[in-house]
């Protein structure tokens, strides 16, 4: 028989590759396998895998329905996409195949969405956009890390076959930032903001004043910023955000699907804003600005009225610069503050809140006094905070008081890993990759009813932080396992198998530039990391 001229290419070239092999050693390399439906962080709530994989090649579209959310979230993908492909991927409303998001009635809640991927193709379908967004990042993760860089990688881009339904267990999957020990530019907080958003976080905490520093620009206060931003911890050059720059964070975030959450804390934490102006202390004397970092010392003159102009002003301007639904006011660590007076401040000041169309959210100090009907109180107690303090928090929640989760000793992603670790706080206890992920919001304090149970919220303290490198190293990896614990049920935690899922993230952070730290409870892959 004769054979054809590209028959014998093919064969020589094989012959080429096994002769090869035997004279180094090394095996052929292995075809391309897609990442399995299961080894998704956080972990839907079913996966099926079954038929043949969907390929994404230069022919690929994504196709979208006609709403603009849902071209933003097309547009979102393809700019992922693009440069580790090099394909152009249009998005597009006409055709069939290819990625295609679409936006239908189903069981899939605000956030829920459903993947099904085989040969023709990937469909991801949500009832709204932030479902389509959610859907979005867990094909990111079924595609090979590679696919995060920015240049052009050799693919293939595979997605395995099968279906994917997921929805979210808590509406609360939050991370707060603490821009008030150190600044933070808006470039770094989107990159963090990027970061959450690959793990369905949907809140953004920001913590915009404390002690060393005011951050953010309010019109009829304006030494707040331009005084009482001007240093940080340590005596640094401080900073602080125009009202265009919030604005810009909180429509970046938005584009993310993540809500911001602005903190003004008081009555305590407040020495920049006492410093700032003379009237807000009860003897009419500023302290000087605060670059140390010991807490409870600071707090507003509770019996004047001009603290209370003060708040209106505040909550007022911030409110209407914010379009999500809460408002933080701190109470935490008012160790200055008679008891009496923090009663009586709370009272004054929850009401503002409502006044401009805000949800008041607050640290659980807040149930020490009355919280407002529909307030959020932030629970940050350790294990081994007293069965007292406990029972406040778990009566106020039986009464309608929702909890956010942030227990200090699980969740504070500023303390340190191990007492070797570099960065970070160790006042709350040494916090482990397991430590961090292995409990269950649901049945953490006791007494609590289960539906007052709102989420979690991975607080990120900044005393010892300064740059991107230092967010990411204490975030990662704990952060995913955090939003592990709000988004996927209570019945798939284990330690042994997330451990796993949570290795094969690391390709996927080197591929993004992230630092992270390399604990030895994880079976990190042999290569890549820090």
């Amino acid at each position: 028989m004769r054979q054809h001229p590209r028959t014998l290419r093919l064969l020589g070239s094989l012959l080429l590759v096994a002769m090869t092999a035997s004279v180094t050693g090394a095996a052929p390399a292995p075809a391309a396998s897609p990442t399995p439906l299961d080894r998704v962080v956080p972990a839907p709530a079913s996966a099926d895998p079954g038929g043949s994989p969907y390929r994404i090649t230069r022919g690929t579209h994504i196709r979208v329905d006609g709403s603009r959310e849902t071209r933003g979230v097309g547009e979102y993908l393809a700019r992922i996409l693009r440069p580790s492909t090099g394909y152009r991927l249009p998005v597009t409303a006409q055709g069939a195949g290819g990625i295609r998001l679409r936006i239908a009635e189903g069981p899939f809640g605000a956030e829920g969405y459903r993947l099904d991927s085989g040969r023709g193709g990937v469909t991801i379908t949500a009832a709204r956009p932030a479902g389509l967004f959610h859907g979005v990042q867990t094909l990111r993760q079924l595609l090979p890390a590679a696919v995060e860089k920015n240049s052009v990688q050799p693919g293939p881009w595979l997605v395995a076959g099968g279906t994917i339904k997921d929805t979210p267990r808590y509406g609360w999957r939050g991370a707060m930032l603490d821009v008030s020990r150190h600044f933070f530019t808006v470039g770094q907080v989107k990159r963090y903001i990027d970061q959450l958003a690959l793990y369905k976080i949907n809140k953004l905490h920001l913590h915009l004043s404390d002690d060393q520093g005011w951050r953010i620009a309010i019109d009829s206060w304006p030494r707040l910023a331009t005084y009482g931003g001007s240093t940080e911890v340590g005596g640094g050059p401080g900073g602080f955000y125009t009202k265009a720059d919030y604005k810009e964070i909180v429509r970046y975030a938005g584009s993310r699907h993540l809500e911001v959450v602005p903190e003004i804390d008081m009555p305590g934490h407040t020495n920049a804003a006492l410093a700032s102006y003379a009237d807000l202390n009860c003897d009419g004397v500023a302290p000087p600005l605060y670059t140390g970092t010991e807490v409870g010392f600071s707090s507003l003159c509770v019996g004047k009225e001009v603290t209370y102009d003060f708040v209106d002003d505040v909550i007022r301007e911030l409110a209407a610069l914010t379009p999500g639904r809460y408002l933080h006011i701190g109470g935490d660590e008012a160790h200055s503050t008679s008891h009496e007076d923090y009663v009586t401040f709370m009272d004054r000041v929850q009401p503002v809140v409502a006044q401009y169309g805000k949800t008041v959210v607050g640290w659980h100090q807040l149930t020490g006094a009355a919280p407002a009907p529909g307030a959020l109180a932030q629970y940050w107690g350790l294990d081994g905070t007293s069965a007292e303090e406990k029972a406040q928090v778990a009566k106020a929640a039986r009464n309608g008081t929702g909890l956010i989760l942030s227990p200090a000793d699980r969740v504070y992603l500023d303390m340190k890993y191990t007492k070797e670790t570099p960065l970070g706080l160790s006042w709350a206890g040494y916090v482990e990759v397991r430590r961090s992920y292995d409990w269950d919001p649901g049945a953490y304090l006791p007494g609590v009813p289960g539906d007052a149970v709102r989420g979690v919220e991975a607080p990120m303290w900044s005393e010892t932080l300064e740059n991107s490198g230092h967010i990411e190293y204490m975030a990662f990896p704990r952060l995913p396992g955090v939003a592990e614990l709000g988004w996927s049920s209570a019945a798939s935690h284990d330690w042994e198998r997330y451990k796993v899922r949570l290795a094969a993230q690391a390709e996927r952070w080197d591929a993004l530039g992230i630092d992270y730290y390399r604990s030895p409870q994880v079976p990190w892959p042999a290569a890549g990391g820090r």
